[in-house]
């Protein structure tokens, strides 16, 4: 939800990449259709996130999409504003008001950043334009662990009686919220340690340092190849479709939801999303929005998302407006349980 997401490492199989690749790209060459409005000079791309992590690769695959297909006729830069969990960006958006030059890629963080520290900015500074993707979650441990399946790490959790250590990157962000809803849908404890990165992270389980983390699949896929770690559950309600198989025969499809396994959340993710800075028209919105409703369609944006693992999530409009608020208000009520919440002043 949070948290910038260290580099995809997934391969794409070379027949599905073929299949991706030749459908409809002659289709998307030709150069963007006649808009009301367009860019007048170049345009920046603006990164809550740091260099390398899932949301620099987001922005930075959309770019390469704009580019290569000539979707506009202005060239676009990337520039991360990682500061403060991503608000860095969000407040040089909010200074960027009426500039549709500016276009910011984030996460859930837009809007949960603001509940549980003083940022800033405001939701009201903000034009939401679209979701695009969103990251899944799993609960992985380290091949050493005595448990073997996510029913037995609760059980061992509650054994321990709060010691059981789940590592996270950062605090109260996405791993740690995730880490907390864990514990309400169980009734467990943990101790939960914070990292930098969900890299650090990755390493830390794979050196059993952390008895188990709920990293997304790239941050982890490395050493579940390698052995080191293994994973139990995937907080998705279905489970995921992605058939390569990673280790002894095991694969993404082969890893049981969390309902299957019998704890909870049923269903976390990380939403990746777009915004221009307030004040923006109606013209200037439905421009990005017919532009990041192309790149969707292309082979390149599909495999970027088979290769992370990550499922479509294509929102716009009064349904994203919805879903915005849905889960601003369901993390409210959480963050005001844990003791997080904040008053803005």
């Amino acid at each position: 939800m949070i948290h910038p997401v260290p580099s995809r490492t997934f391969a794409v199989s070379p027949s599905r990449r073929a299949v991706l690749l030749g459908a409809s790209a002659a289709a998307l060459a030709s150069p963007a259709l006649a808009q009301a409005w367009q860019p007048a000079r170049p345009v920046e791309f603006i990164v809550a996130a740091g260099p390398g992590g899932g949301t620099d690769q987001f922005a930075r695959i959309v770019q390469s999409i704009i580019q290569k297909y000539s979707l506009m006729r202005t060239p676009v830069v990337v520039a991360n504003k990682g500061g403060g969990a991503g608000t860095e960006a969000f407040v040089y958006g909010r200074a960027a008001a009426g500039d549709p030059h500016k276009v910011v890629f984030g996460t859930n963080n837009v809007w949960l950043m603001p509940l549980i520290t003083r940022v800033g900015y405001g939701m009201s500074d903000l034009r939401a334009l679209a979701s695009m993707a969103a990251d899944e979650f799993i609960l992985w441990t380290h091949t050493d662990a005595p448990f073997r399946s996510a029913k037995d790490l609760i059980d061992s959790a509650r054994a321990q009686g709060g010691h059981f250590r789940m590592g996270g990157s950062q605090a109260r962000d996405t791993d740690h919220i995730l880490t907390k809803q864990i514990e309400r849908a169980t009734g467990v404890a943990f101790t939960y340690v914070p990292f930098r990165s969900g890299g650090e992270v990755a390493i830390q389980l794979a050196g059993k340092h952390v008895d188990a983390n709920t990293n997304n699949p790239a941050e982890n896929v490395g050493q579940w190849r390698a052995g080191r770690v293994r994973p139990l559950c995937v907080f998705n309600p279905r489970r995921l479709t992605l058939t390569e198989k990673v280790r002894d025969g095991i694969g993404w499809s082969d890893i049981p939801t969390s309902t299957e396994a019998g704890i909870g959340p049923a269903d976390f993710r990380m939403p990746r999303t777009v915004w221009l800075p307030t004040r923006t028209t109606d013209a200037q919105a439905a421009f990005w929005t017919d532009i990041l409703a192309r790149v969707r369609e292309t082979p390149e944006w599909k495999a970027w998302l088979e290769s992370g693992s990550q499922g479509e999530l294509w929102q716009t409009g009064s349904e994203l407006a919805a879903f915005i608020q849905r889960d601003e208000a369901a993390n409210r009520e959480h963050f005001r349980e844990y003791g997080w919440l904040v008053e803005q002043g």
